[in-house]
């Protein structure tokens, strides 16, 4: 059994000072640097009013020391999943005061978090972490709209112990690097608390590019905590840093870039099934296509008239939580994932499947990816996808009058969709955007739109 530390022991004496916590380039954080900035930082925030502090980071180990002080002066940390000042201003009122890495120009109190650099002469002494202590995040989901997700801090600790028993022997030695925000669950969960819960080093800044991943320091061994966006675009021009696990999350990881990321490293990802909501819930190790997911140790996923739900120790309510995904199990107890619910759009008093139109949309010859979306013209309502083309089509599109071309693929999805399901709307495009979480934002997709047609 691998022992993990919950958070409330993170600054314990049970490890010595010189513990190696975070680095940044030459820079390194001990665990005795550590407990004397958040020391530092947490009798500040006993004398701030304010029950609820927004923490918007770069740095991953002045994150830490953000998230241990607002526990231990028994405040509530809130993860807005961002630092844009124009949204922080608008969403202000979820959050009573700031902290960050940096100067935020907004109209509510804040306070830069920094590192003294140093290690203190005396025991430090830190106080209790409430039972009841939890996390707010903030997510938007498809519609843009923040919704609140409460994660107890014991949920989080019973989360690192899952992953420490699925993957602890494998990272047993590594450093941990992440191209994942910490203000997300996943990057949370697997960028902070996994490696403090193992005492592995993390590094304080995330990485962005492939040029950065292949730059990582020779001479250790590390874990990759990413995205499907991120592997997507991996460079085998650039020599292979020694990376000994990959784990993907947040999104659908296509299997030409389970390959792919397969012949740059030598590593075949793990991916994590999970939402902000659930937390982690499967798990599936491909070294081929048709490979099923297998659920964590006490995850319970059932069908209920026609809904799937998740019941797990992660999930605080009992009933548990609905999911947004249809899911398919073999005798073996693996599931596959399905159709989203929730994607459909009434037309002309048509339902229409968003994810239907998309998988159609997909089958047509030099189509690489697509989004469906409803797209309002003139007080009518159609539908509009953006597509991604292999080059062959794409310079098809080009060269001939593009909308003769949008005619052929209407024509083709005749004998699939109803006449209000065949797009009316189409934009061609290099790539889908995604957030940082690998999701499609619909008020993103949207923009695509709202020119004239």
């Amino acid at each position: 059994m691998i022992r993990t530390l919950p958070l409330a022991q993170w600054l314990s004496s049970l490890r010595p000072d010189d513990t190696p916590v975070a680095w940044h380039g030459d820079r390194a954080w001990t665990l005795g640097e550590l407990r004397y900035d958040v020391a530092t930082l947490q009798s500040a925030l006993k004398t701030w009013q304010g029950q609820r502090w927004a923490l918007c980071f770069d740095n991953s180990y002045l994150f830490i020391v953000a998230l241990l002080a607002t526990l231990h002066a028994g405040k509530t940390p809130v993860m807005l999943g961002h630092s844009r000042v124009s949204l922080l201003e608008q969403q202000k009122h979820l959050f009573d005061g700031l902290l960050s890495d940096t100067e935020l120009n907004i109209t509510s109190p804040t306070a830069v978090v920094v590192s003294a650099h140093r290690v203190s002469d005396v025991p430090l002494t830190f106080a209790d972490i409430s039972e009841a202590a939890h996390i707010e995040l903030f997510t938007s989901g498809s519609t843009g709209q923040p919704r609140r997700v409460v994660k107890p801090i014991a949920c989080l600790d019973r989360e690192a112990e899952l992953l420490a028993q699925r993957f602890g022997k494998r990272l047993a030695g590594c450093r941990v690097v992440a191209s994942v925000v910490p203000q997300h669950l996943y990057g949370l969960t697997f960028r902070i608390f996994l490696p403090m819960a193992l005492s592995l080093p993390l590094s304080a800044t995330m990485i962005y590019y492939a040029e950065q991943l292949a730059a990582i320091a020779p001479g250790h061994r590390y874990a990759f905590i990413s995205s499907p966006a991120f592997l997507k675009r991996l460079d085998h021009q650039l020599a292979p840093p020694p990376v000994d696990l990959i784990i993907s999350a947040g999104g659908k990881l296509p299997w030409r870039d389970v390959e792919h990321a397969f012949h740059w490293l030598g590593v075949w990802p793990d991916e994590i099934y999970g939402s902000t909501e659930t937390g982690i819930l499967a798990w599936r190790h491909r070294q081929r296509d048709a490979c099923g997911w297998v659920p964590f140790p006490g995850v319970t996923l059932h069908e209920h008239h026609g809904v799937f739900h998740a019941i797990s120790p992660l999930i605080p309510e009992p009933q548990g939580i609905e999911l947004d995904d249809m899911l398919s199990f073999d005798e073996q107890g693996m599931f596959t994932i399905g159709a989203r619910r929730g994607r459909v759009v009434k037309i002309e008093e048509k339902r229409i499947s968003l994810e239907e139109v998309e998988q159609r949309v997909l089958a047509l010859e030099g189509v690489i990816d697509a989004a469906a979306l409803p797209v309002y013209r003139n007080g009518r309502q159609g539908i509009g996808v953006l597509l991604v083309l292999d080059e062959k089509t794409r310079c098809t599109w080009q060269q001939h009058n593009g909308k003769a071309v949008e005619l052929s693929w209407r024509r083709a999805l005749i004998p699939w969709l109803e006449p209000v399901a065949i797009p009316r709307y189409w934009r061609i495009l290099d790539e889908i955007p995604v957030n940082s979480m690998n999701k499609r934002v619909v008020t993103q997709l949207e923009e695509f739109f709202h020119e004239t047609s």
